[in-house]
């Protein structure tokens, strides 16, 4: 079923706390909205939006979205709370053909500020390590909400150091995943895992647009700075926790450069920061390299969407076989992406900074990771040998190397685990 969107409107001020209890406004909202959604007359619960919410969306376009939902979702049967972190709360909704994500926004008058319907992913069945405890974070945004999972010691005493984990490209959730492409090797997860043993927390997140980060932010409008300004909102989240003794960024793949612009643009809030499998060129260098062993009709029809882009101009002509990497809705991204060159952003990094990479990466090479280290001699640098694009033990051969990224259960290469670890640790 295709993603349902009632909408959301922009909420003018950035907020972000860890998960609380149900406010009463929201259980009276929530049941109001049920009663009014089943009977048929949304204009009952149009007549609580807020004035900002009203210009956005006006009541007989509200009306008319509903009536598509009813007839599509059928009734609601029931609404239950899964997170609520000021001013949103996160509900799980079972529709009769269908369960989604419903998330409520209200301001300090009870008028709803945003109302958005999503995918429902229920939580990994995964059992989680019982010396580790795992919490919801909510960080909301101007065009939206980013979700996340902080894990901890179970037995948290003093303060420990923080790790903030950002994702690599593509549809990349909190785990490491991107199911659409059937990789489930649950490398974050397994990150947070390692690192809550040894008695340091972190926070993975799904990216915007992408699980339950909900946002109404339209593709052809999203920019790589997006991904920044997300990254720094939660280490700004994470400073101010009296929990955390340091806060350090840990970027993997395209994450490694958004990593690297926070740790520049949140200087005094990042004490380190780690680049795991990072390109140590431009994004677009980056992928014509990977689409060598592609057809030419396909490296052909990329570099023409290049030419495109380096003039500023979307390429709305893009051969089937680009539309995952280069629809016309995502050429505004890809533009904003290639204009940053790693080296030179490594280079204003002030923090102390560790560079690791796998030598059987067939995704990222030793020569990236080569080329940072260049940029940045202070920093320490570690080839893992036989480690992949997903810190796994792998062969070069591409057929065995790709079949790691579906494989969940395949612990991480220790000594990847090992050199993150003894970094942290090391920092003064």
């Amino acid at each position: 079923m295709k993603r349902i969107c009632f909408f959301i409107v922009a909420v003018f001020c950035v907020t972000a706390l860890f998960a609380q209890g149900e406010p009463a406004k929201y259980r009276t909202t929530i049941t109001n909205f049920k009663k009014f959604y089943n009977a048929n007359i949304p204009d009952s619960i149009s007549k609580d939006f807020s004035p900002e919410m009203l210009a956005a969306v006006p009541a007989d376009k509200f009306r008319l979205t509903t009536q598509q939902l009813s007839a599509q979702l059928g009734p609601l049967v029931s609404t239950e709370l899964k997170q609520y972190s000021a001013p949103l709360a996160v509900y799980k909704a079972t529709f009769q053909n269908g369960i989604f994500g419903l998330n409520i926004s209200l301001n300090n008058k009870g008028q709803f500020t945003g109302l958005l319907l999503t995918p429902y992913k229920e939580p990994s069945a995964t059992k989680l390590d019982p010396t580790l405890t795992e919490s919801p974070v909510l960080l909301k945004t101007l065009t939206g909400t980013i979700a996340g999972t902080l894990t901890t010691p179970t037995n948290l005493t003093g303060k420990i150091p923080v790790v903030l984990i950002i994702a690599g490209s593509g549809p990349t959730d909190r785990d490491g995943n991107t199911q659409s492409m059937g990789a489930i090797p649950n490398t974050y997860k397994m990150i947070a895992e390692a690192l809550g043993k040894d008695n340091i927390a972190s926070l993975r997140y799904d990216k915007r647009m992408v699980g339950e980060s909900a946002t109404g932010q339209k593709e052809e409008n999203l920019r790589f700075d997006d991904y920044v300004d997300d990254a720094i909102g939660l280490v700004n989240l994470l400073k101010e926790d009296k929990r955390f003794s340091k806060v350090i960024v840990l970027g993997h793949s395209e994450g490694s450069l958004v990593g690297m612009l926070t740790t520049i643009a949140a200087e005094g809030n990042v004490n380190a920061f780690i680049s795991v499998a990072g390109a140590g060129r431009r994004a677009n260098e980056v992928i014509k390299e990977q689409l060598k062993a592609q057809p030419a009709y396909v490296t052909e029809g990329f570099e023409k969407v290049l030419d495109s882009l380096k003039i500023g101009k979307i390429q709305k002509k893009v051969d089937p076989s680009l539309y995952a990497l280069a629809r016309p809705s995502i050429q505004n991204y890809l533009m904003s992406w290639f204009k940053f060159e790693p080296k030179e952003e490594l280079r204003k990094v002030k923090v102390p900074v560790l560079i690791i990479q796998g030598s059987t990466d067939i995704q990222v090479g030793i020569a990236d990771a080569t080329n940072l280290k260049k940029a940045k001699s202070a920093a320490t640098y570690i080839i893992v040998p036989g480690m992949n694009h997903v810190l796994k033990e792998a062969p070069i051969d591409r057929e065995k190397n790709i079949a790691t990224y579906k494989q969940p259960e395949l612990p991480l290469k220790p000594e990847f685990v090992a050199s993150v670890l003894d970094f942290i640790h090391g920092l003064k």
